[in-house]
């Protein structure tokens, strides 16, 4: 296997003093060298003009020859003998300390259908089946939209996180909005007590505006590794968000992390897995051994012998680029397990005029150029920046995917831009919550304070009609149950609605009593969705007080 970048700035040679076999085998290749240069060695025996045509040396003055494979021999043996090592043998008495912090994605955009049973059901279930992988492994799980919360903390209990994962919806979080870099603050205080870097696993379908910049910022500056699994489909359809592969893959070069894509088996969850367990973590202890990484270079070692056995040598090695043809052999398609559901979305082929344009502009300067053009929907596609996306999304009249990404910019235009398109899309109850939260940051936003008028004159509209037919509808109820013509029951009892009275147990009373512990443990409530929307919404009110 080979090493990770970061673990090679402790690679260092086991037996350096090996290093001295090198000078008896450069000394014969000099030797060999100077042998091919004497060209003279039968100039006074054979005549120039026939020892041109005898002499043999012609295949010995390429690059191939056994003159080269025996540098390369003695260059590779000397490595296995001196030993290479970059990673310490874990110790069987100490601890896994390496955790893993779970950042789940609960926005809107998580809950559509193109991967059933839904994108957040999808990243919740790989979720759960990477935590099954690292039994008694620490790990934690934050969720995050237009704010971020810890739903746990570092815990090995694995039922727990399961039944904490089952409960998260997106309808529990206090504010919409999609900006993962708000779950980083979340992530230090997790691992505050933690000595070893850890595993930020980030399951989503997209990024906010500052995402990229945040996420590349904040890894840099620490030891921890991001691995981003995208979750959706890249389909280009009405309605639907697609998923920004680009975007998330940038996000993780720029985060020294790996993307991975999302497959019907359990791939990417063991990809993810692998890792998580290379991430390993250099201790400054000399008690424990270092690993000798020269073993693998013995393979190396008996392809080249094997170059001696024929005479016509030069040309028996063309067999060691099997395995760079297989390779390079593009995998097929994997078909769905389920038929009503589409396998994962790959590249339609290569496109000269796309490569030919992102030669010479960036996608979101494609993006304008499309805008400009009137091609909305394919400048919504270009797009990378959420502003710029949610307005071609706007301007090609899908408003609620405009209110999507204008919900991934935590600014005053952003807010306005959400509640405009959230108004055409006559969704306007969340209008009028987005005007009030812009009208609470800044109440002289020109142009919010009209438009909220005007879309609670349009509820308030509403209202006066629904209620007129209620009345009307009532009226006539009223008279088909009998309305003011109805005889009371004679002899009815009369009803009392006095407040019963709640019996508190104590602890003592509850342990004592096998009926009454029974009896309490069924007044428990097992599903955690209440407490965590409760939690969260707690969270968010003292987080904005001044």
């Amino acid at each position: 296997m080979l090493p990770d970048l970061a673990a090679l700035e402790h690679f260092h040679l086991l037996r350096p003093w090996a290093l001295l076999l090198l000078v008896p085998g450069l000394w014969l290749v000099v030797m060999l060298l100077k042998r091919q240069q004497q060209k003279d060695m039968f100039g006074g025996i054979i005549a120039p003009h026939l020892l041109e045509h005898l002499r043999l040396d012609r295949t010995e003055s390429r690059w191939l020859s056994p003159t080269t494979f025996t540098v390369a021999l003695t260059i590779a043996m000397t490595l296995i003998v001196a030993g290479p090592s970059w990673r310490q043998q874990p110790s069987p008495l100490s601890q896994d300390e390496a955790a893993m912090v779970v950042l789940v994605d609960v926005s809107s955009s998580m809950e559509q259908t193109d991967i059933q049973p839904s994108r957040l059901q999808r990243a919740k279930q790989k979720a759960s089946d990477l935590l099954a992988l690292r039994p008694d492994k620490q790990s934690a799980v934050v969720v995050y939209a237009g704010s971020a919360h810890t739903v746990l903390t570092l815990t090995a209990d694995r039922e727990i996180l399961d039944q904490y994962l089952a409960a998260i919806t997106p309808q529990m979080m206090p504010r919409p909005g999609k900006f993962p870099e708000y779950a980083l603050p979340l992530v230090d205080e997790i691992l505050r007590d933690t000595t070893a870097p850890a595993s930020v696993v980030l399951l989503t379908d997209g990024l906010g505006a500052d995402s990229l910049a945040a996420f590349a910022g904040y890894f840099d500056a620490r030891q921890h590794q991001l691995l981003v699994l995208g979750v959706g489909s890249e389909r280009d359809e009405d309605g639907l968000i697609p998923l920004e592969r680009r975007n998330l893959e940038q996000l993780a070069r720029a985060s020294g992390g790996h993307y991975f894509s999302l497959t019907v088996d359990d791939k990417d969850v063991r990809a993810l897995e692998r890792r998580v367990e290379s991430h390993y973590v250099i201790i400054d202890d000399d008690a424990l051994p270092w690993l000798d990484g020269g073993y693998p270079l013995v393979f190396l070692c008996l392809a080249l012998f094997l170059m001696w056995f024929r005479k016509g040598w030069t040309l028996t090695w063309t067999w060691l680029l099997v395995p760079v043809l297989l390779w390079g052999t593009p995998d097929h398609s994997m078909a769905a397990e389920d038929p009503n559901q589409p396998a994962a979305t790959t590249d339609a082929g290569f496109s000269f005029g796309q490569w030919f344009a992102d030669l010479w502009m960036t996608p979101d300067q494609q993006g304008r150029w499309l805008l400009q053009r009137g091609d909305y929907r394919a400048a919504a596609r270009h797009f990378q920046d959420p502003m710029w996306k949610g307005i071609a999304f706007y301007y090609n009249e899908d408003f609620m995917e405009a209110a999507e990404y204008f919900s991934r910019t935590d600014s005053d235009d952003a807010l306005f831009n959400e509640a405009n398109a959230r108004a055409h899309a006559r969704d306007f109850l969340r209008a009028v919550k987005r005007y009030d939260q812009l009208l609470a940051r800044n109440p002289d936003y020109p142009g919010a304070r009209e438009n909220r008028d005007t879309v609670q004159a349009v509820i308030d509209e509403i209202n006066r009609m629904s209620e007129s037919q209620q009345g009307e509808e009532g009226s006539s109820e009223e008279k088909q149950m009998g309305g003011d013509d109805a005889i009371p029951a004679e002899g009815a009892e009369k009803i009392s609605f006095d407040q019963i009275e709640l019996k508190q147990y104590t602890a003592e009373e509850i342990l004592e009593s096998q009926a009454t512990r029974d009896m309490w443990l069924r007044g428990v409530q097992q599903d955690p969705a209440n407490f965590l929307a409760t939690k969260f919404s707690m969270q968010l009110q003292r987080r904005e007080q001044p």
